[in-house]
């Protein structure tokens, strides 16, 4: 059958031949009993037999899954038709672990299609055809399960998706698949269906939730550690896959970037919620190590001022994580003079009990790093108001200034609290900040349950540098690269934009104070350096973006669903960037590895004021 479409006009036109000879009236013509699996699934991402019964749909079963929130089994045709746009493949969801049926039973099914919007309409995901509500019968036991359908460099297009229907808001659902074409398209016509990829590089760490990324085009947009570089908005790597598990967790491999799964890993096509289209693995490859290992930045001389940023992952007095964030502060980046932290947690950590003090936190870490051979860091932070800055419920996450005062000294300067705005001033001909610590525009609606930026006055053989440390809005409530819009909205970006602009001018305040004044603001930014935000951050010069010294295949700090990409970034004003003797390194020690300690890996900026 070519489509869907017109195997349904078949077999309406066969119940209406057999209607009028015989009198029998069909009350509807959901209950075709002819109706396959391809017929189902049909050649666009919605079936035209959503929310009708269907009967007897014959398949063999490729997978169980017993385990999560979707629970069910896959079947598939082992008589295709001709149409590649349309998938042989089908999950069948039963809600509870499903009894009386395994792999190689030949089955049949009744029972209703549905849309299954992984995540809710609302998160803009494509939906997942399924049958729900089943009864279905084994036929026979022991069949073999349909050969599975190989993805490839050769198989999956370079383009990614179509651009959406705008008189459907930007959505593809509506629109034929070309899986010859699009990438999104060629996952979308194997939807359940048994597939396979064989020697595939590892371009995402394995998770708790047992969960990997790799690439079957291990060229594409390549760095020189095995991973895949998200560049640019049109750059989104067509041959990710999200690889998980029908297993136990136990068996899953403990892989990193760069490694490989050798051999073959086979498995149902699914679409969930976190990844978009997922291999759900009966047999996984061989893992093979790629060698990755955690990096370690140069030693600062001691004419050059080294800052660094560090997301350490909301850090509290509860975590086991301190001995090994120290050890990467004081060995993987060589004790930098100065350290941004963020996501440091208040005293009492999740719990939700008023607390907002976070100096144990913070004492612990540098205890750790003293034990682990590192200096006796001082430090400086704002207690940030409670609930008010967001993050983990109860947490009061905020950014927080450590640095070595046997290198550098700290201007306090009437210290801020979390409501009151520092501003600019001139002493003694340079720029200065009225509080130091303090908040730059607290006030500001463009950080409404975000965190306020830090901002410190730092003094390094005679020359103040002033620091702020930041950490904008994240993305969460964006659509993924694989939503049924095209392209997806990336709504989180608004508030990103008015907190660039909001630094921006203050950056510009004290330009105009002091014209050659050093500014760094640095910090997780959330936004690549590419991006609108970043635009906005360097708008007319005032700051510019210090990963983009880097070769493009080196810029990033996260990796996220198979990219690499940046999150995190030190941007300067001119007097840094055009002094010359800048020296700019992304370490990568966490967001690699599947035993990583923070899902950011930190940024370290050394120049010569």
């Amino acid at each position: 059958m070519a489509s869907k479409s017109s195997a349904r006009l078949a077999a309406l036109t066969v119940a209406a031949v057999c209607s009028a000879a015989s009198t029998i009236v069909l009350t509807s013509p959901a209950h075709a009993d002819s109706v396959r699996v391809h017929d189902i699934q049909g050649s666009t991402r919605l079936s035209p037999y959503a929310g009708e019964q269907v009967t007897d749909v014959a398949g063999i079963v490729t997978g169980v899954r017993g385990y999560g929130s979707s629970r069910g089994f896959w079947i598939q045709d082992p008589r295709p038709d001709a149409d590649p746009a349309t998938s042989e493949g089908v999950f069948v969801y039963t809600g509870s672990t499903p009894k009386g049926v395994a792999v190689g039973d030949a089955v049949t099914v009744s029972g209703t299609v549905s849309e299954y919007v992984p995540g809710g309409t609302s998160s803009g995901n494509q939906s997942l055809t399924e049958i729900t509500r089943p009864v279905f019968t084994v036929v026979s036991s022991g069949n073999e399960v349909p050969a599975a359908t190989t993805v490839s460099a050769r198989t999956v297009p370079r383009a990614y998706a179509p651009e959406g229907d705008e008189a459907a808001n930007g959505s593809v659902n509506g629109l034929p698949l070309r899986p010859a074409k699009y990438a999104l398209d060629h996952y979308e016509s194997l939807e359940g269906m048994n597939v396979r990829v064989a020697d595939a590089r590892v371009v995402g760490a394995s998770d708790p939730y047992t969960e990997l990324w790799v690439t079957v085009k291990p060229w594409e947009n390549a760095n020189r550690r095995g991973g895949t570089v998200y560049g640019s908005y049109d750059s989104q790597n067509t041959g990710r896959l999200q690889i998980q598990s029908l297993g136990k967790p136990a068996d899953f491999p403990d892989a990193n970037v760069g490694d490989t799964l050798a051999g073959t890993t086979a498995g149902p096509l699914d679409y969930n919620q976190y990844g978009g289209y997922t291999l759900v693995a009966s047999e996984i490859g061989a893992l093979e190590s790629g060698g990755t290992e955690r990096e370690s930045t140069r030693r600062q001389s001691s004419r050059e001022l080294a800052v660094a940023t560090y997301n350490v992952e909301n850090l509290d007095p509860s975590d086991e994580t301190f001995a090994a964030h120290a050890d990467a502060i004081v060995h993987n980046l060589a004790s930098p003079d100065i350290v941004s932290l963020e996501e440091i947690q208040d005293n009492s950590g999740a719990t939700d009990d008023g607390t907002v003090a976070a100096d144990a936190t913070v004492g612990k870490l540098t205890d750790a790093i003293v034990a682990a051979g590192g200096p006796r860091y001082d430090w400086r932070g704002i207690d940030p108001v409670d609930g008010e800055d967001g993050g983990q419920p109860g947490g009061n996450i905020r950014q927080a200034f450590l640095f070595n005062p046997e290198r550098v000294s700290f201007t306090d300067r009437g210290a801020g609290d979390a409501t009151t705005a520092t501003g600019v001033t001139k002493v003694r001909g340079r720029a200065a900040l009225t509080h130091s610590p303090g908040r730059v525009d607290p006030a500001n609606p463009a950080w409404d349950d975000s965190r306020k930026p830090l901002a410190g006055e730092f003094v390094f053989r005679g020359r103040t540098v002033l620091v702020i440390a930041n950490h904008f809005n994240s993305k969460g409530g964006d659509q993924s690269l694989s939503a049924q819009y095209q392209p997806p909205a990336r709504g989180s970006e608004t508030q990103r934009h008015l907190q660039a602009k909001a630094v921006n001018t203050f950056v510009k305040d004290v330009l105009s104070t002091q014209k050659n004044a050093d500014v760094i603001a640095l910090g997780d930014i959330n936004d690549f350096e590419f991006s609108r935000t970043t635009r906005i951050l360097e708008d007319d010069g005032a700051l510019w973006s210090a990963v983009k010294s880097l070769p493009r295949s080196e810029r990033y700090s996260y990796v996220y669903q198979g990219n690499s990409q940046v999150l995190d970034q030190i941007l300067v004003s001119p007097s840094i960037r055009w002094g010359g003797r800048l020296s700019y390194d992304s370490v990568h020690v966490n967001a690699e590895f599947h035993d990583q300690i923070s899902d950011h890996d930190p940024q370290v900026l050394r120049f010569r004021p």
